[in-house]
């Protein structure tokens, strides 16, 4: 039988609170429409796995990493779980079609490092999704300054710089996503400072030389 901490067990109860519940939903949904055509999926700071349950309902083989065991002792047996950190991730090359990164990017020391790891192990023309915390956005600025707030850990803010590290490997397509008002969520944010995230769709390159940016 799987123990957790205190710590896990509170942060699950938070979790099904109903604002959150529909965050998960459209996540979950987005995640499903663009992973179209893949099978087995890396989700990278996954911790309790709450998204990724919902990927493995709907048929694919997920995988959850994440550095604190903790939480991954809260992941449903219906995901595979490895502890380990995203930098230094150990998989065979081209062990998956997709790798997600679903709000955990902007919290590794190493994301380049991170990002390097998963182009070795996507196969030919694999796929990656970054869901990045928008800085820009009015849900950010209110809780980046608030210690109570998972945001007030962001350590990566430089939205252009992890689009160009991405570059290099993928070619890109960026786009917002998720307007959040108090405690309304939509799907489509009309404009840049209503969306609470800032997502890189991304196809590994066979050749990886040039950029790979993609604007509309």
């Amino acid at each position: 039988m799987k123990k957790t901490s205190n710590a896990s067990e509170s942060y699950l109860e938070s979790c099904r609170d109903e604002f959150w519940q529909k965050v998960f939903r459209l996540e979950t949904d987005y995640l499903i429409k663009h992973l179209k055509g893949c099978r087995d999926v890396l989700s990278i700071g996954c911790g309790p796995a709450i998204i990724e349950s919902g990927l493995s309902q709907h048929g694919f083989h997920v995988t959850g990493l994440d550095i604190s065991q903790d939480a991954l002792h809260c992941a449903p047996d219906s995901v595979r779980t490895v502890t380990a950190r995203a930098e230094d991730m150990s998989f065979p090359q081209n062990s998956f079609d997709a790798v997600i990164y679903v709000a955990s990017l902007q919290f590794i020391d190493g994301y380049q490092q991170a990002l390097g790891r998963s182009v070795s192990i996507l196969r030919p023309n694999g796929k990656i999704i970054l869901m990045l915390l928008n800085p820009a956005s009015v849900y950010f600025q209110k809780r980046f300054h608030d210690p109570d707030s998972y945001v007030s850990k962001t350590k990566h803010t430089d939205l252009q710089a992890i689009e160009d590290t991405l570059a290099e490997s993928f070619t890109v397509h960026p786009e917002y996503f998720l307007d959040i008002k108090g405690r309304e969520v939509s799907e489509t944010a009309t404009v840049k400072t209503d969306a609470a995230l800032y997502i890189l769709l991304g196809t590994k390159r066979s050749q990886l030389s040039g950029s790979g940016i993609c604007r509309n």
